[in-house]
């Protein structure tokens, strides 16, 4: 399989990443609290050097925003977007509901996405206009489009809960054929390819999703802010489908 240097670059960096994260998984670090009360280890540190020297090596005139290292050049015409452990809770519980985020944002476009969930055993990919795959089988998102029909899961409502939205988004719920919460990467592969049909989350941010936006989109799907606008390097909240369910999902939670 042939890729863009953009999308083989980033696969690169994922499985050098994957190899730090191996190494580190049920070794008992210690946890450091950050000052947004989110936890970091040495394993999210070392898995963000590796990425950001490969990128950086290939693509020295791009920018970089990381969770750890910090930023550089967000003002380039491409900026890559990394969270190195996107579920350290998950990771230093020892449960395999974490993964690594690679995105490529061009001109304040995400293109390229990579989410690489090693221990779980999915590596999710994708290019804006090429494609989207898991564990290297093409994949695309289903075709339910009606509501009473859908699956659709959620993840960090806090935010949703205690604002206007919220009764709204129970009325939703009510008329849903099922309702999940699978967080994190995991719902956003199980609805780039098919399984699923929505997803509903707030409090995340372009570190957490920006990769899983480029699948979702790259499988034909639809990834917006909870207001219907589009998610970039602000984004708060997020609206994911597969595409056809999306102004009917938006049209309940407007209530």
């Amino acid at each position: 399989m042939t890729h863009s240097i953009h999308l083989a670059a980033a696969l690169e960096a994922a499985h050098a990443a994957a190899d730090v994260v191996r190494h580190y998984y049920q070794s008992n670090l210690a946890i450091t609290i950050k000052a947004d009360k989110s936890p970091v280890t040495e394993a999210d540190v070392e898995t963000e050097k590796t990425i950001r020297a490969i990128l950086a090596a290939k693509f020295p005139q791009h920018g970089f925003y990381g969770e750890e290292t910090g930023s550089s050049g967000l003002d380039a015409e491409y900026v890559w977007i990394v969270d190195p452990i996107d579920g350290t809770k998950a990771f230093v519980r020892e449960y395999p509901m974490f993964s690594t985020q690679i995105a490529l944002m061009h001109k304040g476009k995400l293109i390229v996405g990579v989410s690489s969930a090693p221990v779980y055993g999915e590596l999710a990919f994708a290019e804006i206009g090429v494609g989207a795959w898991l564990n290297d089988a093409p994949i695309r998102v289903s075709t339910v489009g009606e509501i009473e029909a859908a699956a659709l899961s959620t993840g960090n409502l806090k935010t949703l809960a205690t604002g206007p939205q919220w009764p709204a988004f129970g009325r939703l719920v009510g008329r849903l054929s099922r309702i999940r919460g699978y967080g994190d990467f995991l719902h956003y592969h199980l609805l780039a390819s098919g399984r699923i049909d929505a997803v509903v989350e707030s409090d995340v941010n372009v570190l957490d999703v920006g990769a899983c936006a480029v699948i979702v989109e790259a499988a034909g799907g639809r990834f917006t802010s909870l207001d219907g606008g589009s998610f970039g390097i602000d984004g708060r909240d997020v609206l994911a489908t597969n595409g056809r369910l999306h102004q009917p999902v938006l049209d309940a939670i407007r209530g």
